[in-house]
């Protein structure tokens, strides 16, 4: 397998290029953004999809310009349109999509990480297959920002084929910019506040130490109190910061696989037995109510 060069398929853009650069010398990238992919060496540019086309149609297309230009390792965002996008593009290439929380390449071979059992344990895998298709969740790959490719655009007629489904009509999305992949520090909130007015407590505090704001799935997916790009976890986004504040987090495996990379992990709860004690580096047993205000104070 050739590790040299990474082809990363981003339609609509994301940070891959970068952390793609941990691996391979050459990064090329597919994408619908006319003025390519910062970062990229090669940026193959489609059309943009007109009223009603979807972006699947290009999946064959795409797949026959990758299989054209010798590409064996492509990478896909973890967002659901991508995940779709990547096991249409593994059809056509003949292989399979895999999910890859990391990896890396040791003497010219792909070693990825995968979460399996539901988050209870760690997969270590060599990528055997000559086509590896991986979608990367955010915070899987070191970001370069330091490192930029040739920028060379080429631009591609390809012509979309009909997939059997049509937009009738786009809904925006309200989304927020998280850096939850490159923050040093994180502040985490989970079910123990019991209102969502109180999740403040933990604004003032990220605020103090500079932190961004994160949390448990059910915050973000059970009561909706943070969107769903403040989610760490299993299926969320994987992180690694310099120091990790869970708050009123119990610590469920499918949680703690999203800040194992952290260096340090400070858990406060109120129950003695949370399995997050297990993981934190530092423990504080008590009622977040009070606890939170005293260390707001403390930071002045």
């Amino acid at each position: 397998m050739n590790l040299s060069t990474i082809w990363v398929v981003t339609p609509f853009g994301d940070d891959l290029v970068s952390g793609a650069r941990s691996l391979a010398d050459t990064v090329n990238a597919v994408t619908c953004s006319q003025a390519g992919v910062p970062g990229a060496d090669l940026s193959l540019v489609i059309p943009e999809p007109s009223e009603g086309q979807m972006i699947e149609g290009y999946a064959r297309g795409i797949a026959d310009q990758l299989k054209a230009r010798g590409a064996e390792v492509i990478l896909f965002n973890a967002d659901a349109r991508s995940r779709l996008l990547a096991g249409l593009i593994a059809t056509y290439l003949g292989t399979s999509a895999f999910t890859a929380s990391g990896m890396q390449s040791e003497d010219g071979k792909l070693i990825i990480e995968r979460t399996v059992y539901g988050g209870l344990a760690t997969a270590t895998l060599e990528v055997l297959t000559p086509t590896a298709v991986l979608v990367v969740p955010p915070g899987s790959l070191p970001i370069d920002q330091a490192q930029s490719g040739a920028g060379v655009v080429e631009r591609l007629d390809l012509v979309p084929e009909e997939t059997g489904l049509r937009v009738v009509a786009n809904h925006p999305k309200q989304v927020q910019t998280v850096s939850l992949a490159t923050a040093s520090r994180v502040v985490a909130v989970g079910r123990g506040f019991a209102a969502e007015a109180d999740l403040d407590l933990a604004r003032k505090l990220a605020e103090k130490l500079d932190a961004e704001l994160a949390c448990s799935r059910p915050i973000a997916e059970g009561v909706n109190w943070l969107p769903t790009e403040r989610y760490v976890g299993v299926t969320g986004a994987t992180i690694a910061p310099d120091l990790y504040l869970a708050i009123g987090i119990s610590g469920q495996i499918q949680h703690m696989v999203g800040v194992t990379k952290a260096k340090t992990i400070i858990a406060i709860n109120k129950d003695k037995n949370a399995p997050i004690f297990a993981k934190a580096d530092i423990g504080v047993v008590g009622d977040l109510y009070a606890v939170v205000p005293a260390l707001i104070d403390a930071l002045g």
